[in-house]
């Protein structure tokens, strides 16, 4: 009996770490895609992350999360009064980790219709040689 309901357990962790997220992931090409479409940028990092690698030109500025970990109290009513349900939105950070997780709770949670995120972040836009400025960070 335990052995049948752990191998049940497994088969629908495994499943559903197969499913798709509720939000869309982008590659860089699509990135550029979406940015030459005039679709608003939001990087989701911390100054000290801009200021370290530069953002995106046309990025807006708005951190997520700060250096404590914890969620930046202005975030969510700054971003939801920017920012319709039904307008597409990109967001970016180091990774896509954060990014991820923010897409998720705003599509699930908030009920946006058009979030995309930056699957590798800032990171593999810079590594592919994408330019990033840095003035007035």
């Amino acid at each position: 009996m335990f052995l049948r309901l752990f191998i049940s357990s497994l088969v629908l962790l495994t499943l559903s770490a197969c499913a798709e997220p509720p939000y869309n992931n982008l590659d860089n090409k699509q990135l550029k895609t979406l940015l030459a479409q005039g679709v608003p940028i939001y990087d989701v990092r911390r100054v000290d992350e801009w200021r370290s690698t530069g953002i995106i030109e046309s990025s807006q500025l708005l951190t997520f999360v700060g250096g404590d970990a914890r969620l930046s109290p202005d975030f969510m009513p700054r971003f939801t009064t920017a920012v319709n349900r039904h307008d597409p939105v990109i967001l970016i950070c180091r990774t896509g980790n954060r990014t991820s997780k923010l897409a998720q709770y705003l599509v699930e949670e908030l009920g946006y219709t058009q979030v995309y995120n930056v699957r590798h972040g800032i990171t593999h836009w810079i590594s592919d040689g994408n330019p990033v400025v840095r003035a007035g960070l």
